[in-house]
């Protein structure tokens, strides 16, 4: 199949399309490769992908010399006409759209980032699906659209309707515009709410990322609300299993679907959304000393009180899943952890050496 990947230099994106072309995929991937974090990892990550400097330039078609089926563009999903056009040649028989302003705490300094990238240019990606009549959009949402939600499992057939910053409600808003188009044109939709994902590449504004660097540099970490938080933590290749079993499977409209009593994951329309969760939330606490032991160096911290925005805990209810594809993320802890430290130092080292 061909792929669109939007954020293809991005944590996710990255893994997603290599492993769509490991697979023997056809991906084309965009990026704004914008200065939200450090460029250098993305970089850094299309060079895993075999695209060099070149992916610098704007509205520049690359080819990798790594993986012959892959092209990048570096492109902004705001940037209504460079999309139509990619569309008008792509020929896409999916498109999965990981592009997005991240990040919580950024939402409270920049908010209009989260507009622009996140609603403005989703819009974008939806107007370009349905003109392309695109067999099957997939797209990320997040745990945070709970929001102050209090009960738990999160579960799919919750409302959402509280978010607790604005990163989560433009999320969410995604959800509701997906779900429009599914209806009034037919587009299959599908919407992924990932919980806290960490690993190897992942992304230098996360927790697990900032303590490893500072843990390494030795400087004191800063612990929210005395690491008495709960997450669920969901390692990489899980979130990427469960996005290539989704995007392979367009929904369908759901005939036992009741208005009367809806279902906020599924519809008469063909959309869908599930949960990507590791469903077993873990104290941030024990997850800092999990990470100290894989390092195998203790952090000097700081406690801080929660900050704004910030959930108490998350914990995945993935049943749906379970249910549609018969399967669940299962990667533990201590396991993703000792991955994730194995490649940090190592890229680390790397980075070093190449000063």
């Amino acid at each position: 199949m061909r792929h669109l990947v939007t954020g293809a230099a991005g944590f996710i994106g990255f893994h997603l399309a290599k492993r769509l072309l490991e697979r023997g995929d056809e991906v084309v991937g965009i990026d704004s490769v914008n200065d939200y974090y450090d460029p250098a990892l993305k970089l850094a990550r299309l060079a895993e992908l075999g695209i060099g400097r070149e992916a610098e330039a704007w509205g520049v078609e690359a080819r990798s010399s790594a993986y012959p089926a892959f092209r990048f563009l570096r492109c902004k999903l705001e940037d209504r006409g460079a999309l139509e056009s990619l569309f008008e040649r792509g020929g896409f028989d999916r498109v999965c759209s990981l592009a997005a302003q991240a990040g919580v705490r950024y939402s409270l300094e920049n908010p209009r980032a989260y507009v622009e990238s996140n609603v403005v240019g989703f819009l974008n990606v939806l107007e370009c699906c349905r003109a392309a009549r695109t067999p099957h959009l997939a797209y990320a949402s997040s745990s945070s659209v709970y929001g102050i939600e209090e009960a738990r499992p999160f579960t799919t057939r919750a409302a959402v309707s509280h978010p607790a910053s604005l990163y989560a409600a433009t999320k969410r808003a995604d959800e509701l515009m997906a779900h429009t188009y599914s209806h009034l044109y037919g587009l299959p939709t599908t919407g992924l709410r990932f919980f806290t994902v960490y690993g190897p590449w992942g992304r230098p504004d996360m927790a697990y990322f900032k303590f490893a660097r500072a843990i390494r540099e030795g400087r004191r970490i800063e612990v929210y609300n005395g690491g008495d938080m709960y997450r669920d933590f969901t390692y990489i290749d899980d979130i990427v299993e469960g996005l290539v079993r989704v995007i392979d499977r367009p929904p369908r409209a759901d005939p036992a679907w009741d208005a009367s009593a809806a279902d906020p994951a599924s519809s008469s329309a063909p959309y869908r959304l599930y949960n990507i969760g590791n469903n077993n939330p873990v104290k941030l606490g024990d997850f800092i000393a999990t990470l100290e032991r894989k390092l195998g160096a203790e952090a000097a911290k700081d406690y801080l009180p929660m900050q704004p925005g910030d959930l108490y805990a998350t914990e995945a209810d993935v049943s749906g899943l379970e249910r549609d594809f018969g399967w669940r993320p299962s990667t533990p802890v201590d396991e993703g952890l000792g991955r994730f430290a194995a490649w940090f130092d190592s890229y680390r080292g790397g980075r070093e050496a190449g000063r």
